[in-house]
């Protein structure tokens, strides 16, 4: 152990009765997953986990990441926030999800909050995977428990459906939405039992033509598909979002200049972000027990799901 190196402290309130699944899952990830992960530039580690001798409420010991997770970092870095910087962020982040998913790993809880940026300024695009420890192998996972951030979780998610690789291609897909945009989707709803059902019936956040280039947008809406067999495997987008370097320059030069004379406009913006819209992991079961589990993706029953 480096006794000079700065490390994170992360308390999981309300912890003291928890599963020793999970501890296992936790203890064994800092073990093996973390070495496996030691060459990573994109996926924080987690060093261990401890206990408050007060509380007994237990404490993951993590890297340390200055700059903060995505949402606060954007909200002091969005003025030189350009699509040059947009894009190596991108790829930096779904270079760690393609590690996780070469493992055969899923995320189950992927989304802005978990992503951490190394530094605080605006050149310092390095950033990191987080909240690994929740993270599991594919198809061995709880079904009963829906946690997440509403508008990342994809709608067979909501549904009831097991959570798989194309679960975090769907998150990522919200986190391009983001990217472009620099606004949360669906900051002006409520993250209620309603917003759930029009997920599940194919309702995305809306973005402005001007704001990102067509071909962008093509990745993010094929990344957003209701059907998860029709998103595109982590390399597919992997691939593209590099392509954008070098093969659409013009696109990208034209949604530069609207972000340039529009600097600001589009920043995560408090003010109107609606009271219940929540952007912290939570049980979303109360807001998703009346969804049909299996229903088809044609979405005929879901209209009868949820009375207002």
């Amino acid at each position: 152990r480096d006794l000079n190196k700065t490390v994170a402290l992360k308390c999981l309130d309300d912890s003291q009765n928890i599963s020793n699944k999970f501890l296992s899952e936790v203890k064994a990830y800092s073990i093996s997953r973390f070495n496996n992960f030691d060459n990573s530039g994109e996926i924080l580690k987690i060093y261990g986990i401890s206990q408050n001798p007060d509380t007994e409420d237990y404490i993951m010991v993590l890297q340390h990441a200055r700059g903060g997770n995505f949402n606060n970092w954007l909200n002091n870095n969005h003025k030189n926030f350009s699509w040059s910087n947009k894009l190596k962020v991108l790829n930096n982040i779904i270079n760690g999800l393609k590690e996780m998913h070469q493992k055969q790993m899923v995320h189950r809880d992927f989304h802005t909050g978990n992503i951490l940026f190394k530094d605080t300024y605006y050149w310092a695009t390095s950033n990191y995977i987080s909240d690994m420890g929740s993270s599991g192998e594919v198809n061995n996972i709880d079904e009963t428990k829906t946690y997440g951030v509403m508008p990342y979780v994809a709608p067979e998610v909501l549904r009831g459906r097991p959570y798989t690789k194309a679960a975090d291609i769907y998150s990522f897909g919200m986190m391009m939405y983001f990217v472009a945009t620099e606004k949360q989707p669906f900051a002006n709803r409520a993250h209620d039992g309603l917003l759930a059902l029009d997920i599940c019936k194919g309702i995305r956040p809306e973005t402005n033509e001007q704001e990102a280039p067509n071909c962008y947008i093509d990745l993010m809406i094929k990344c957003l598909d209701l059907n998860p067999m029709n998103r595109p495997n982590v390399a597919e987008v992997e691939e593209l979002i590099k392509q954008f370097y070098s093969n659409n320059d013009d696109q990208f030069k034209e949604a530069e200049e609207y972000r340039y004379n529009n600097n600001g406009v589009g920043k995560n913006n408090h003010s109107t972000t609606h009271s219940q819209a929540f952007y912290t992991s939570r049980l979303l079961n109360p807001f998703t027990e009346n969804l049909p589990k299996y229903a088809d993706d044609n979405t005929d029953c879901l209209d009868c799901a949820i009375k207002s």
